[in-house]
């Protein structure tokens, strides 16, 4: 580890590589999940997606975890993404974990359901009786956590999931990281998490990598606690870890 830092509430620690972050995120979440299983059988999770998780979930499979004592959440998903398409968050969990470590229950956001609401108000049931000992996110190049951007971001929204409409710099994101072929093939719309649902969570990892992530992380860490940069929020919340690497502490 090449630094500490406190901000607020929030821990930071920074680390040489992406690969040395994903190995130090692993191994809190798993000690984290472990200490649940402990003190009550079982543990409640949630996992994020996208290229900034790579490193993390990697490791995490390497952790000696109870996976048959653990309840898998997901952030997001696309609205009209069915689970077969290259960039479902449902096929990445799939296929780069969860088929391989086999939790006790996965309970998937189905963004392609006939019915988007019953699916909301279902999944907002689970998170109601399932509550969430760790969260693992990470924070977009706007400043996002979940696809709460900063138009749509809400620090006391009065639901724990909900369909929101992606901006510009979101989606701009999502095509950088190769996930689609063009700039339309974006989705404008998913379903996600809100942020009271995640900072309702008793601890939270947030795994941030990568130079293009080094504005932002600055702006979580300096500027006003707000929905401009939604990841600001972290800050108040007293169980939250953000891991780094160089590079995405590079303006810090």
């Amino acid at each position: 580890m090449i630094s500490k830092i406190q901000k607020d509430k929030l821990n930071v620690r920074v680390f040489e590589t992406a690969d040395l972050m994903g190995k130090a995120a692993a191994i809190s979440v798993a000690e984290k999940l472990a200490e649940a299983i402990k003190e009550k059988g079982f543990a409640n999770l949630i996992l994020a997606t996208g290229a900034s998780q790579f490193s993390f979930l990697e490791h995490l499979q390497k952790e000696d975890i109870g996976w048959n004592k653990i309840t898998v959440f997901h952030l997001d998903e696309y609205k009209g993404m069915s689970i077969s398409h290259p960039a479902s968050f449902r096929k990445y969990l799939k296929e780069r974990i969860l088929d391989k470590v086999q939790p006790k229950e996965v309970h998937y956001l189905e963004g392609d359901a006939d019915d988007i609401d019953t699916v909301l108000a279902s999944y907002e049931d689970l998170l109601k009786t399932h509550p969430v000992d760790v969260a693992c996110i990470g924070i977009g190049e706007n400043g996002h956590i979940a696809f709460n951007d900063p138009p749509v971001a809400d620090f006391n929204d009065p639901k724990l999931v909900k369909v929101v409409e992606l901006d510009e710099a979101c989606r701009k994101q999502q095509l950088g990281e190769g996930w689609f072929p063009t700039f339309d093939d974006v989705p404008t719309h998913a379903l996600s998490l809100t942020i009271p649902a995640i900072m309702n969570c008793r601890h939270i990892s947030c795994v941030v990598p990568d130079e293009r992530k080094a504005q932002a992380v600055y702006d979580t860490l300096n500027v006003e606690v707000s929905t401009t940069c939604p990841a600001t929020i972290l800050r108040t919340h007293p169980g939250t870890t953000l891991f780094l690497d160089k590079n995405s502490a590079s303006k810090l």
